[in-house]
């Protein structure tokens, strides 16, 4: 995957540069790979760094309204100070640690509609920071998790929707700015005690916090409700699908 563009801090004539992912699609907690392609332009060029910015659409909430914002959440510095000479063609490879905790953009190789993240090169170059558009990154849900959605849908569960707020969860190990919601139709057997359930994943090396949030039915129960659950990854090894629908069934 190429994201190629001109740096404009130096203007025509200025040099250029490729972002190339090996790994366009990873796990939460693993690498991304790939490497900085760069070539001079008609005159020797002083860069002062280059840093790579994983980025996410996150929806946010004013006063009035909602909206969508890009938020950085995790960094990582792939180059310091270096003199790129007229002509001159450079690689400078890199290997970005990915959070746990970021949001998956798809399930199974399918993508989950309204999930937008990407790798984003910045060049400091002539005193400038010279911002790019977000080269698209796929992020795969961790096996516990595709466990626990594998069971929703066996259980009937329908998949709506997928977006990310703005926010943090109270209760849960979350730290990053923002989670993600995962939106469920309830299936035919709990129609009648909620509308549709909209799943959390906080996620570590050690297991994976699941954050339920319900839409419940009802004159004296209805209103949301939210429950939370853990699980470690050696949970990924079993069906999941009993035990979600006891969490379901205490939960309504």
């Amino acid at each position: 995957m190429v994201f190629k563009r001109l740096l404009g801090a130096l203007g025509v004539g200025g040099p250029t540069v490729d972002t190339v992912l090996s790994t366009p699609t990873v796990h939460p907690g693993g690498t991304i790979h790939g490497q900085v392609n760069l070539v001079g332009g008609e005159r020797e060029a002083e860069i002062n760094g280059i840093t790579l910015s994983l980025v996410a659409r996150v929806e946010v909430e004013y006063e009035d309204h909602e909206g969508h914002t890009n938020k950085t959440f995790a960094s990582t510095t792939v180059s310091g100070p270096l003199r790129l000479a007229a002509g001159e063609h450079r690689a400078v490879p890199f290997a970005f640690p990915v959070p746990f905790e970021a949001p998956a953009t798809s399930i199974a190789g399918q993508h989950l509609a309204g999930m937008a993240l990407g790798v984003r090169t910045e060049v400091d170059i002539a005193g400038q920071l010279d911002k790019g558009d977000a080269d698209p990154l796929a992020v795969e849900a961790l096996p516990v998790q595709q466990r626990v959605l594998d069971a929703l849908l066996a259980l009937g569960f329908r998949f709506t929707r997928a977006d990310l707020e703005a926010g943090h969860i109270r209760g849960t190990r979350q730290t990053l700015p923002f989670y993600q919601e995962i939106e469920f139709r309830a299936a035919p057997q709990y129609a009648h005690r909620c509308n549709e359930i909209e799943v959390t994943f906080i996620a570590d090396a050690y297991g994976v916090e699941v954050v339920l949030e319900f839409d419940k039915r009802g004159f004296l129960h209805g209103g949301d409700s939210v429950r939370t659950y853990h699980l470690d990854h050696a949970a990924a090894q079993q069906d999941l699908t009993p035990v979600v629908d006891g969490w379901i069934r205490a939960a309504l």
